[in-house]
């Protein structure tokens, strides 16, 4: 590598991190917030200084890849079981070493000014004006697949955002036409959501309400409590309650949204 501008490596490398953190999150309809998103692709950077050491040892560079990749998906997705975790880390991994092939395939065949790869790491010499063109034109692209598949709801998963007391959270929850949990006094419709995706937006005892429900596995009873703001995937929604359960639905998705409430983001 003849050159490398430090400015140029750690923010072509910030931009890069982001949207493989973005093509995970999509791939594994997770919910995180676009700050936690940043904070990964920021630490994303901070690893990309790997280039300005002296080339690693294979399999010193295999750990150091392992090691940063963990550390950024732990920060842009939040914390999981240790099974979600693994896998989060290899979906992060399939998706860079897809990044990564693309450019050794075109680093190889059109030796193009500019670009180095060195310690697994890319490195593009490009001015920020270019960037910035490079990081409007991704943005309008995913924007305008997302019109086109018309994906407010892709898959069956929407991203609920709630607000209380000035404190958030987000997280994905699958829309279930059999879930027809109502809160028993208003009539309103409950998002079921395991306790440790909500994190600090769990009000005291004295803010929640009692719900009783009904499923295939017998009747129970849930806590539940209406947020300041509820926003499914980006709409704000009115009249919809939280109910908290524990250790009941399992995998990436846990989090339940009633078919009725989803048909009014449609």
């Amino acid at each position: 590598m003849r050159t490398v501008y430090i400015d140029v490596l750690v923010t072509v490398n910030i931009f890069i991190d982001f949207f493989i953190i973005l093509c995970t999150k999509k791939f594994l309809h997770l919910g995180t917030s676009y700050r936690r998103m940043i904070l990964g692709s920021l630490l994303g950077g901070v690893f990309s200084l790997a280039a300005l050491l002296p080339e690693l040892p294979f399999g010193i560079n295999i750990i150091f890849d392992i090691v940063s990749a963990a550390a950024i998906v732990f920060s842009a997705l939040g914390k999981c079981s240790l099974k979600s975790y693994i896998k989060r880390v290899a979906v992060y991994f399939f998706i860079s070493f897809s990044f990564c092939g693309i450019m050794i395939f075109i680093y190889t065949a059109f030796k193009p000014k500019g670009l180095e790869i060195y310690n697994d790491t890319v490195y593009f010499n490009i001015s920020p004006v270019v960037l910035i063109i490079l990081t409007l034109a991704c943005y309008y692209i995913l924007k305008l697949i997302k019109r086109l598949t018309k994906g407010v709801c892709g898959g069956g998963i929407c991203n609920v955002e709630i607000n209380l007391s000035e404190k958030s959270v987000v997280f994905s929850a699958k829309i279930d036409s059999g879930c027809n949990v109502k809160e028993p006094f208003s009539g309103d419709y409950v998002i079921i959501a395991e306790e440790d995706l909500l994190d600090r937006c769990i009000p005291n005892d004295e803010n929640t309400r009692i719900i009783p429900f009904n499923s295939l596995g017998g009747k129970g009873i849930l806590k539940g409590f209406k947020p300041d703001i509820i926003k499914i995937n980006g709409v704000e929604i009115k009249d919809v309650y939280i109910g908290i359960c524990k250790n009941v639905i399992k995998g990436d998705i846990r989090a339940l949204i009633p078919y009725e409430i989803s048909k009014n983001i449609e």
